[in-house]
């Protein structure tokens, strides 16, 4: 059994909590949040967890083996770094850090010290998104063109980042995990309503050599609450509502087929329109396949589906937008891809 403690009962503590409770060779010892009325709700969900208002008491707690991080994120860096040093894997909710100088520290901590450290991009776990990433694969689609992202709705303002901070990365981490090609670029424009220098609407860019494009639209003031991504390739092309309770995917059989004519110079295109299949997809909870494939992981000394990486590469991207933005929507170039550490915790499952 490995001996969870989970630090945070905000928002998403929880979902987290409830989660890995029900998750299979792990037992929640204890949870810290600083606030009484939190730690409240928490005894009458679960009188079994242990209910503290000190982080420190999880973190340099001999009987626990892994820590969860569910804080905001200017605390993420300073509660993993010390959890890793006590020797605890560490899990994170996203975004991994507050930069990618801190997201690295982390990794090569983790490395020194064999542990496994993890991010928690949950829509990887989702059936749709495998769904997706089976049919790009495939090449069922073809060759992937674009990917057309919305995620809006009316609020929840944040104090400490923007709105790209807060919900891109799960749109981020699905692009990172479907689409093989590394960017090179981002641009980002965002504008701020609330006199706080916090972008509540922004647009941000992602460029590929390969002529792959992608696109996410985030706001925190809109009317209506969208989630929904488009994925274009030459042969089919993906509708994903997340929204949509029964039907999150539908693959149309839709494209294009276009000609120059040289004499006229002019492109000319011919349209195909075809059936829409919906595939039946996965419905098991993403959070529960989270959590076993973080304690799975431990266990096995595997590497994670949403392993630090992911994490990383998600960081970079929203760093660089913040750059972006600041200078008005100027490219911003992106280091080239870091190769995915081999560190000596999953090595060990080899040998």
């Amino acid at each position: 059994m490995i001996n969870i403690g989970i630090i945070g009962y905000g928002y998403w503590g929880p979902n987290l909590v409830r989660n890995f409770f029900a998750a299979k060779d792990c037992c929640v010892k204890a949870v810290a949040d600083a606030r009484p009325e939190r730690l409240q709700q928490l005894v009458k969900m679960f009188p079994s967890i242990a209910g503290l208002h000190d982080a420190d008491d999880i973190i340099y707690n001999s009987n626990i083996d892994a820590v969860i991080i569910a804080t905001p994120v200017f605390s993420h860096f300073p509660l993993a770094k010390e959890a890793l040093l006590q020797g605890k894997h560490v899990l994170i909710e996203k975004p991994m850090t507050s930069s990618v100088e801190e997201a690295q520290i982390l990794m090569e901590l983790a490395e020194q010290k064999n542990l496994l450290l993890m991010v928690d991009h949950t829509f990887l776990y989702t059936g749709a998104v495998e769904k997706m990433k089976q049919l790009i694969e495939s090449e069922e689609l073809g060759t992937i063109k674009y990917l057309d992202s919305t995620r809006i709705n009316l609020g929840l303002f944040q104090p400490d980042i923007n709105v790209l901070w807060d919900l891109a990365p799960h749109d981020i981490s699905i692009l990172n995990y479907i689409i093989k090609d590394h960017p090179y670029s981002v641009n980002a424009t965002g504008t701020t309503h609330t006199n706080n220098a916090i972008e509540n609407i922004a647009y941000l860019t992602v460029n590929y050599h390969s002529g792959f494009i992608a696109h996410f639209n985030c706001s925190w003031t809109s009317p209506v609450k969208v989630r929904m991504m488009l994925i274009g390739g030459n042969r089919k092309m993906i509708l994903y509502n997340d929204l949509e309770p029964t039907e999150k995917i539908k693959i149309y059989d839709t494209g294009y087929n276009h000609t120059t004519d040289e004499e006229k110079k002019r492109v000319m295109v011919d349209y195909r329109t075809g059936d829409i299949h919906v595939p039946k997809l996965n419905t098991t909870e993403a959070l529960l396949g989270m959590a076993n494939d973080f304690i799975g992981c431990i266990q096995e000394k595997k590497q994670p589906k949403s392993c630090s990486q992911i994490g990383l590469d998600v960081v970079k991207i929203l760093e660089a937008s913040n750059k972006s933005i600041k200078n008005n929507g100027c490219e911003v170039l992106l280091h080239a891809p870091d190769k995915v550490a081999k560190h000596t915790y999953y090595e060990t499952a080899i040998q």
